[in-house]
């Protein structure tokens, strides 16, 4: 159900009489009702509209309200039904509720504990859905909120962000690994009309290729665990599609026709779901390219790429490196109750220098490893002799270990200098160390280090 919009109930009666006044109950108290007059046509209604909750006679002309629930729940897991019959019997109540029926009515009813047992039922739903998305947003807790930025580069992705946000408009966000495209989507999401849908995150590269088809569009086969699928999951909110290169052709086009009918058709299934999503996708490729390779299909690009977004490498974003370092360290000092309250000089000048291949996620990762190795309240160029050497750039140029005392960052840097300077040039070893190349020529300056004529490119 979109956000905003009234609740959905199918009432499956083949007796008019009753059906309509079910109806005229239900509408009074906002609902908006559809009615069907036996099994096959109940199925039907539901195979083409999505709905909030299920109200099934026992007694149909062409089966039973028990038959309808079980066919229902060969697709759909999560949908209140509620039964309702003029056969007042134990067997009948305990068999409804075996099948999946969350409550049983016995007709003719008192009319406040029928509406009861409908609201009942629908905040049972309700809170079953807000549980999964608090889970969600448990495992990324500590996910900074929302993105830090004030390089050029990211004052334009966070103006883009602003003004695309409160559309329903699909967005492809590109950018490489680890530069916060999740948190660019859930800045999308949280934004719109959907914020208070589910925001689903799935991984199309997370799973084995006979497994992601029943992961995203669901699964009704005996051969793997019956599941909705992620697309149903982010009915009336957002599904963010990390890594959608990896998608293989024949997904590529079952995603198209999903976005094209707002249906889905889970594997093995028989009849299609409603899917009001909005769909957010990102890549670390160039998915233009991709396109113009025929590995991408132009059409599901289109559809995705209403808006684009680039997030800039955390090289190419100047001081954002200190500002997020910063709410980093906050972060952890606070979560693992250390009195670290900030960086020096050279500590800021080796973050400030170092182009952190792995981006947000990889200073995310050093800061934290930073602040759990700290013993005083500063973190220092003493620290950097402990840290940067688990760092991949300088540990690829690392020369190797002797068993000697841990160097000091400044030893550090000038063994690495003596070491490769002759096979690498000035910009290379500065990028190894994090360094600019300034600091590199003054310290080789102050060493008396003199480069052969062969490296000097």
């Amino acid at each position: 159900m979109t956000p905003g919009s009234r609740q959905r109930l199918l009432v499956i009666e083949d007796d008019p009489g009753v059906s309509e006044v079910v109806q005229l109950l239900l509408m009074r108290e906002g609902y908006d009702v559809e009615r069907a007059s036996c099994v096959a046509d109940g199925l039907r209604h539901l195979s083409a509209h999505y709905m909030d909750l299920v109200i099934t006679d026992l007694k149909l002309p062409d089966g039973t309200g028990l038959d309808a629930i079980r066919t229902i729940r060969e697709t759909d897991e999560g949908i209140p039904i509620i039964m309702m019959t003029s056969y007042s019997s134990m067997e009948s109540a305990i068999a409804a509720l075996r099948v999946g029926a969350v409550d049983y009515i016995v007709k003719p009813f008192d009319n406040e504990e029928f509406l009861h047992a409908v609201a009942r039922a629908l905040d049972e739903r309700r809170l079953r859905r807000e549980n999964a998305a608090l889970k969600r947003s448990l495992e990324s807790a500590y996910a900074p909120r929302p993105l830090i930025g004030e390089s050029p580069g990211m004052k334009k992705v966070l103006e883009l962000i602003r003004k695309a946000g409160p559309s329903d408009a699909n967005a492809l966000i590109c950018g490489e690994s680890g530069t916060g495209k999740e948190l660019a989507a859930l800045d999308l999401h949280h934004r719109g009309p959907r914020a208070g849908g589910p925001f689903v995150p799935f991984n199309c590269g997370g799973f084995p290729s006979a497994l992601l088809e029943q992961e995203l569009f669901g699964s009704v086969t005996q051969e793997h665990a019956r599941s909705a699928g992620r697309i149903r999951e982010a009915h009336g909110g957002t599904l963010f599609l990390d890594e959608v290169s990896e998608l293989a052709a024949p997904l590529q086009a079952k995603l198209v026709r999903v976005l094209e009918d707002k249906a889905v058709r889970p594997v093995g299934g028989k009849r299609s779901f409603e899917a009001d999503v909005r769909y957010l996708a990102a890549s670390n490729r160039d998915l233009a390219a991709a396109v113009e390779r025929g590995q991408f299909r132009k059409d599901l690009y289109y559809r995705l790429n209403v808006i684009s977004l680039h997030l800039p490498p955390l090289r190419h974003r100047g001081a954002d490196v200190l500002r997020i370092a910063g709410h980093f360290l906050e972060q952890y000092a606070s979560k693992l109750g250390k009195p670290v309250r900030g960086f020096d000089a050279e500590f800021c000048a080796f973050m400030s220098n170092y182009p952190w291949p792995g981006n947000v996620r990889e200073l995310e990762n050093f800061v934290q490893r930073a602040v759990i190795l700290a013993e005083g309240e500063l973190l220092t160029g003493r620290d950097l002799a402990e840290l940067a050497p688990a760092l991949p750039m300088v540990r690829a140029s690392a020369p190797p270990a002797t068993g000697a005392r841990p160097l000091a960052i400044e030893e550090y840097i000038r063994e690495v200098v003596e070491r490769f300077q002759d096979t690498h040039s000035e910009s290379e070893l500065a990028k190894m160390l994090g360094i600019g190349r300034k600091a590199l020529w003054m310290r080789r300056r102050q060493w008396g280090l003199r480069r052969s004529h062969k490296a000097d490119r």
